[in-house]
């Protein structure tokens, strides 16, 4: 019975640890979310890893060769505790597999509601907290920010923007 196992990848080799994963036969989930950063005087939008240096693999311990993960390029180890793997629950891997697309993008939420605080994800007000004033027709989210003392009303895309924790 195949199950999810944590593993963490050397700096900047995510795409290089999946690939060689994926041609070992294991099957690879690495959940990517856009991120909006300021370099210079512009605003870059990437696409980075959900959780910084770690990524899901499936295995089947009975069956696949397991210990050769560790040995595979890009990746740094299996995370292990007691010299065994541990294997990820399975409600919480499929509820993250749900909250992603097909190449394992996050997808925004869908449940936004006025009054909800908000962090913004991407675009020139990434990283800012606000509060959802309306969400018109068009899916564009009204938003008010606090500027200097005072509040502003700015409309960004729904996939910008996510709840609040």
């Amino acid at each position: 019975m195949k199950q999810w196992y944590l593993i963490q990848f050397k700096p900047n080799s995510h795409r290089l640890a999946e690939r060689n994963l994926t041609r070992q036969g294991f099957e690879v989930f690495l959940p990517m979310q856009d991120v909006t950063r300021r370099k210079a005087a512009r605003f870059v939008s990437e696409l980075r890893p959900l959780f910084a240096g770690y990524m899901f693999v499936s295995v089947d311990r009975e069956a696949a060769p397991w210990r050769a993960i560790n040995s595979t390029l890009g990746v740094s180890r299996l995370v292990s505790f007691d010299g065994a793997p541990k294997p990820m629950p399975s409600e919480l891997m499929a509820s993250l597999m749900q909250r992603c697309d097909e190449a394992g993008k996050l997808l925004p939420q869908k449940t936004l509601s006025a009054g909800d605080p908000v962090d913004v994800l991407s675009g020139p007000f990434a990283n800012f907290v606000a509060t959802v004033d309306k969400i018109d027709a068009e899916h564009r989210v009204w938003l008010l920010m606090d500027f200097m003392g005072q509040s502003t009303r700015v409309h960004v895309a729904a996939d910008q923007v996510q709840v609040s924790k």
